[in-house]
């Protein structure tokens, strides 16, 4: 099929346009859609059922957000697939009539990417490519997985995952760049690289820009945040200590069957085993006290329009500009380098041979620019520490249920779980050869806050029913 687009009053863009704002994924929810054009259409497999993939322009509030959809097409849709439904295109346009539909719910037309990339084919614009010195089976079907992501995975049985980039940024993407990275310093705190997509520059040149990432599928693994919630659960089910009825300590919370301190300690010692890597792989620089002003200045801009936007935050929002202004004042030189900049307990698994590390994609409300630049590794750590707050918490979100007091108390003991297992997670960071938390903690805690700020505005926008969760720990932090 020939890359063009149609006319923006098409039936297939009215479509997509009613159908995008319903998906998890999409990330222009707060606002209308102002214009939709398919930047490019190619046919990967014809028939019925057939394959096509496309780029959507998005415009919204003068910006133009790019995404990808694999569509499929059925001349009868199955009822399996009624939900991943589009909508029944009457006229032909693309060679496409007939029903549409997200085709990552349907095995039948997932297949054929993994068969794309063991042979390195281009199909148009798109180029598959395999990692050297790899081999990919091409007799799997892919599922997507249920996890609630800002991209979609596929599963493919148990040898591969395939993370297809919703939102397209500009060139490589950081997480096939990162990933590729790392593998060739031989880093074991991530899983193996089998292949990627990626689709060709323009006219105007640059960069191949990343549509999609191959890897290995650890199927034995454990979701690191699921596990944080099993022992937070763990610790709020335990009787109150003799004698106290309401303190709960750091030292109750060790005496949980759960307790998830050791791994937190373990789980410090991998990120810095990581972090170690990506300083070899793509080295460190000194950044000079302006930098580092500089940095602080965009943290007081997020601030303030993350204040304006969720009137929530602006009690916090004095003492949390302290905090940055304190950094600001007593700016020196820092060796800063690449890092994760998405870190917390989602993007990492419990193996059975230790913390493996996800998605080095960086924040989704960040610039390509913001999420390639070098930074201090501590803005990790505080990421993570952010996740055991979250964790902490998250339970406590449906608390209008609970009988009158008991959120008090079940608030305390998220205060002793999280201070647990922040102390632990610190402490193997530092034990690693990370630098040490407690000697830059007014960095580490203006990273805290300026992460929280972003929770703030990314709940806001995305899961309002998840606000609570950073604005209540928030309080304790600030207070």
């Amino acid at each position: 099929m020939t890359p063009s687009g149609p006319p923006s009053d098409t039936s297939l863009v009215r479509l997509l346009a009613g159908w995008l704002p319903r998906q998890r994924w999409f990330g222009g929810k707060d606002g209308p859609i102002d214009d939709l054009s398919i930047a490019t259409a190619t046919t990967l497999l014809p028939g019925d059922p057939g394959l096509h993939h496309l780029v959507l322009d998005i415009r919204q509030n003068r910006t133009t957000d790019h995404y990808q959809l694999l569509l499929g097409v059925r001349r009868d849709l199955p009822e399996q697939l009624g939900p991943a439904a589009i909508g029944l295109l009457n006229g032909r346009e693309h060679g496409i009539t007939g029903y549409v539909y997200d085709a990552v719910n349907d095995p039948e037309l997932t297949r054929p990417l993994l068969a794309l990339m063991a042979a390195e084919r281009t199909v148009g614009p798109l180029i598959f490519r395999r990692a050297p010195g790899t081999g990919i089976r091409t007799n799997l079907d892919g599922a997507p997985s249920p996890a609630e992501q800002s991209n979609t995975s596929l599963i493919f049985g148990d040898a591969y995952i395939c993370k297809l980039f919703r939102r397209l940024s500009p060139g490589v993407n950081p997480d096939l760049e990162v990933n590729l990275a790392l593998s060739r310093e031989g880093c074991e705190q991530i899983p193996a690289v089998h292949g990627w997509i990626e689709q060709e520059p323009d006219a105007a040149g640059g960069e191949p820009v990343t549509l999609a990432l191959l890897s290995e599928f650890l199927h034995s693994a454990t979701d690191g945040w699921q596990l944080a919630l099993t022992s937070v659960r763990d610790w709020f089910a335990q009787p109150c200590p003799p004698g106290s009825p309401t303190a709960f300590t750091a030292h109750d919370a060790a005496a949980v069957g759960g307790d998830f301190a050791a791994e937190a300690e373990r789980l410090g010692a991998a990120t810095a085993a990581v972090h170690r890597d990506l300083a070899a792989a793509f080295g460190v620089t000194r950044a000079p006290p302006e930098l580092l002003r500089e940095i602080v200045f965009a943290m007081n801009e997020q601030l303030d329009q993350v204040s304006a936007a969720v009137p929530q935050l602006r009690p916090h929002a004095h003492a949390i500009r302290e905090v940055f202004d304190e950094v600001a004042a007593e700016a020196a030189p820092l060796p800063f380098q690449r890092v994760h900049g998405d870190y917390h307990l989602g993007q990492v698994l419990r193996t059975d041979h230790g913390w493996v590390l996800l998605d080095f994609e960086g924040e989704p409300a960040r610039t390509p620019a913001e999420r390639r630049a070098p930074a201090h590794p501590l803005r990790d750590v505080a990421g993570m520490l952010r996740s055991f707050e979250y964790a902490a918490r998250f339970l406590l979100a449906g608390e209008g249920d609970l009988p009158p007091g008991t959120a008090d108390v079940l608030e305390l003991r998220a205060q002793a779980w999280a201070e647990r297992n922040r102390a632990a997670f610190c402490a193997g960071y530092a034990a690693a050869g990370g630098p040490d938390p407690a000697v830059h903690a007014a960095l580490v805690r203006a990273f805290e806050f300026d992460k929280a700020v972003y929770e703030i505005r990314y709940e806001a926008r995305n899961r309002p029913s998840w606000l609570p969760v950073p604005l209540r720990s928030l309080a304790r932090l600030a207070g």
